[in-house]
């Protein structure tokens, strides 16, 4: 690889083997070079293939200004968000978790935290991605010995889930409403609280967070409709109130998002209310 353009000492553009731009990091990668030298392949430690020039160039921008420790930093919680969550993780989510990590210490430097108004939702509606902001707040502690509110993990947990869900920020609040809205259509159907702690509480909200995705894309599942319809008939025979809740749930869906609910939608808010009800 040949030095294309030096970003700082350790972040250069180079070209891969489809002559395409590419990003590579490593410390002292740049030291003492010059455009058009020759990269030691045994000091890049992380390369980024971005395909969208805005996003490269973004990238490209950040990395000018930001420290390497914080892209390391990044990239350990990118990787174990891979290993630990059933989902995609956009490269994408490098520059947007890099420059908040970036930006939160400035402020704890300053001693200006926030305050994340959605920190009870984030907790309980992603749970594997605020346990991964936690994750990373004892990194940022370690490294620069800055202790960070809880609020900040609920940040960071919504950068991982836009991620996932390959949405913006923005997004993400409009699907943590999403859940909140059906959430609290079940428990005003029943007249009751739930276990917010529980495995089937956790499992709804897992699946709202999937279903509201798919009401937002306006997207079908490409199921067999005859099984689906079969195994209909018997859960609403079998759970009747959690069918006729379920029910409930598409005519406010239908009425508010413009978005029909197939037998297999229903059927699987059927089984998982049914669950989160007959938790104790």
């Amino acid at each position: 690889m040949i030095i294309k353009k030096i970003l700082n000492n350790n972040v250069v553009i180079t070209l891969n083997e489809h002559h395409e731009e590419i990003v590579v990091m490593g410390k002292g990668l740049a030291y003492g070079k010059k455009t058009g030298d020759y990269i030691d392949p045994s000091k890049i430690n992380k390369t980024f293939e971005v395909s969208l020039k805005s996003s490269q160039k973004k990238m490209v921008n950040m990395l000018k200004d930001i420290p390497i420790e914080y892209m390391e930093i990044s990239d350990e919680v990118i990787q174990k968000a891979r290993k630990e969550l059933d989902s995609d993780i956009d490269d994408s989510l490098y520059i947007s978790l890099t420059d908040h990590i970036h930006t939160s210490i400035e402020r704890y430097k300053e001693g200006i935290p926030l305050k994340n108004q959605l920190l009870f939702e984030i907790k309980h509606f992603y749970k594997k991605e605020y346990e991964l902001g936690l994750w990373a707040l004892s990194l940022i502690q370690d490294k620069y010995h800055i202790a960070m509110d809880e609020d900040e993990a609920g940040f960071i947990a919504m950068h991982i889930v836009s991620s996932e869900i390959g949405r913006n920020i923005s997004d993400v609040y409009e699907m943590t409403n999403f859940i909140q809205e059906i959430l609290k259509l079940v428990k005003d159907y029943f007249q009751r609280d739930f276990d917010e702690e529980s495995l089937a509480y956790y499992r709804f909200a897992t699946h709202l967070k999937f279903f509201g995705l798919r009401v937002f894309n306006q997207s079908k599942h490409n199921q067999d409709d005859s099984l689906n319809n079969d195994l209909l008939e018997i859960m609403k025979e079998k759970y009747v109130k959690p069918y006729l809740c379920a029910l409930e749930i598409k005519s406010f869906i239908e009425r508010k998002y413009q978005y029909e609910l197939e037998d297999e939608e229903i059927l699987f808010l059927t089984i998982h209310v049914a669950k989160i009800i007959s938790n104790k």
